[in-house]
């Protein structure tokens, strides 16, 4: 997890992960906070990596390479994702998924903001057109991934990041699957602007996807 003041959430979340997880998760979250994140996520088990904020991808990129273990999560601390679905991603890749990323969009995410929903069938939409395989939720940030997927990328995005994050794969041949799962509002402020953070994902998701494709 990247962390940015998310001192209202992060405390749950981490909870959560532990009862489903039975205390055998390794959590490390890259951290950027002038609140007390940092101090909650260590009272609550995690590691906790301390950077300058430098972004949404810089803190993500960290955080997945930090661990050694076969397998890495990716999820929001803001108490939007359902960690009572874990173990339906660990099954998916040891049924032999590279990557599985979870779809909000697939219930409705009534929860989501009206504005925010269609952005991100926009983005959706987008990518499936670009790379030519239909996609649903580009920027969720509940997924689990093979190690050698992510040692095997080299990231570049920032804001776009979880974008990215679904899109080099997909055209590289892994085995990618999306699967639903429930959205819940979030607790705590949003960090970021939905008109700037939005271009900046769009843009993003148009580099990748030509930089894919070229030769």
């Amino acid at each position: 997890m990247g962390t940015y003041n998310e001192a209202a959430a992060i405390g749950t979340v981490l909870d959560d992960i532990e009862a489903i997880t039975d205390g055998k998760a390794e959590v490390v979250c890259v951290d950027g906070s002038s609140d007390r994140t940092p101090e909650i996520a260590r009272e609550h088990g995690a590691r906790v990596i301390e950077q300058a904020p430098q972004g949404y991808g810089v803190a993500v990129r960290e955080a997945i390479l930090a661990p050694d273990r076969p397998v890495v999560v990716t999820t929001d601390c803001d108490d939007t994702y359902p960690m009572e679905q874990l173990p339906e991603f660990l099954e998916a890749i040891n049924a032999g998924h590279d990557v599985v990323s979870g779809d909000r969009l697939y219930h409705g995410a009534e929860a989501m903001p009206a504005f925010n929903r269609l952005g991100n069938h926009l983005f959706a939409l987008l990518a499936s057109a670009l790379m030519g395989e239909r996609v649903h939720d580009t920027t969720t940030g509940m997924r689990a991934y093979r190690r050698e997927v992510v040692e095997s990328i080299e990231w570049t995005e920032n804001t776009g990041l979880s974008a990215e994050l679904l899109i080099r794969p997909l055209m590289r041949g892994y085995d990618v699957r999306e699967h639903p799962i429930a959205y819940r509002e979030r607790a705590g402020e949003t960090k970021l602007d939905p008109i700037e953070g939005g271009l900046a994902i769009a843009k993003s998701i148009v580099k990748v996807s030509l930089e894919e494709r070229l030769p």
